[in-house]
């Protein structure tokens, strides 16, 4: 898929308002290239899809602003906002910070932030350069719904 078509694709989700199906966010995953470690260092604004899963709008209640990812060893999964409207990495919510793996996940090998304090990891594939659509996957994170674990998705937007 082009970057303009996934681009395209990126904002009809990202407007929707109601919920989008598992399935439709899977289907676009899969035409989407990996996202490497290289292309993730930055600093990204974030938001979420609503799919139904029991994590929607919990980030939105840590009043989360994105990710921040300054090398492969040193990332802010859980950039927030205080009160004043600063950032400030929310290493409570997120027990500890974060570090960026190649790994694989659905047969590919995706840029993966992996927390340091929890079974979570967040995989990347890329919209375009300053794009990437994510699937948080996890112990904690995956809801079971008809005996079946349910990803959350959510995208990263380059600031």
């Amino acid at each position: 898929m082009s970057d303009e078509l996934a681009r395209k694709t990126f904002a009809a989700f990202k407007e929707r308002t109601g919920t989008i199906a598992d399935a439709e966010l899977d289907e676009f995953w899969a035409t989407l290239p990996p996202a490497t470690i290289e292309q993730m260092i930055g600093d990204w604004r974030g938001g979420e899809f609503i799919t139904g899963h029991k994590m929607n709008g919990l980030l939105e209640k840590a009043r989360w602003f994105g990710k921040s990812f300054r090398s492969a060893t040193d990332v802010q999964p859980l950039v927030c906002l205080d009160d004043e409207g600063n950032k400030f990495s929310n290493v409570k919510l997120g027990k500890g910070e974060a570090s960026l793996w190649a790994e694989e996940f659905r047969g590919e090998v995706v840029a993966t932030m992996v927390y340091d304090g929890q079974p979570t990891h967040d995989h990347f594939k890329r919209v375009d350069a300053d794009t990437v659509l994510g699937i948080m996957n996890g112990k904690g994170v995956l809801d079971f719904q008809d005996g079946v674990g349910r990803y959350f998705y959510f995208y990263l937007e380059r600031v």
